[in-house]
């Protein structure tokens, strides 16, 4: 088991070569192909935005502890056994021109629906205190099948997840997250552009300060 922070990448200070080169541009078309998780493709972005000062984001590490190490080396250790220490809140978090950014990132294969049970009540808890205390709060969200990605303010996920507890439903629809999101696409450098969309929410009044 290994295990790295805060993201588990190297990273590399020396900025990408602009413009596209025709090698760089058949790297871009290669690079659409390689089914990425979304945490891969947020990962590879943030890699990019720090190397360019755009912003500092990283993925929070899973806190855990440690219960049995083996050595079967000297220069190696093993963890056979390990347990989550307490529930994790968030995926990412950090700053971008001056703002606390902290934000969920979520997958489906649904088409036509995102199902609410993705989240757990740990997670929106912290994101409404994030929120409250004027950090930009949102959640990425990646139709697999559709291969569409939109980023949704934290207020909608808030409002969907607390009508359930009236007997509302159990999940969204697309059409409204269509409605309430900014829809990205995904890119080659960055991988997906979604400081574009947090800039977008900063100047809309969308979230709260």
């Amino acid at each position: 088991m290994k295990i790295n922070y805060p993201d588990g990448q190297v990273f590399n200070s020396k900025p990408s070569q602009s413009p596209l080169s025709e090698s760089s541009a058949k790297k871009k078309m290669i690079f659409g192909d390689r089914g990425m998780t979304l945490e891969e493709e947020i990962n590879e972005s943030n890699k990019y935005y720090r190397s360019h000062d755009i912003a500092v984001i990283y993925k929070k590490p899973t806190p855990i502890q440690i219960v049995k190490v083996d050595y079967p080396k000297r220069s190696r250790a093993v963890i056979r056994e390990a347990y989550f220490r307490h529930a994790s809140t968030t995926d990412y978090n950090g700053v971008y021109n001056g703002y606390y950014v902290d934000f969920e990132a979520k997958e489906t294969k649904n088409k036509n629906i995102f199902p609410l049970k993705n989240f757990h009540q740990h997670q929106i808890d912290h994101l409404k205190m994030c929120q409250k205390q004027g950090g930009i709060c949102f959640v990425i969200i990646k139709y697999v099948e559709l291969k569409r990605y939109f980023v949704t303010p934290a207020d909608e996920i808030f409002l969907h997840w607390d009508a359930q507890k009236n007997d509302g439903a159990k999940s969204i629809q697309l059409k409204d997250i269509v409605n309430s999101s900014i829809e990205i696409k995904s890119d080659y450098n960055p991988t997906l552009p979604y400081i574009n969309a947090v800039q977008q929410l900063i100047e809309s009044g969308k979230e709260k300060k």
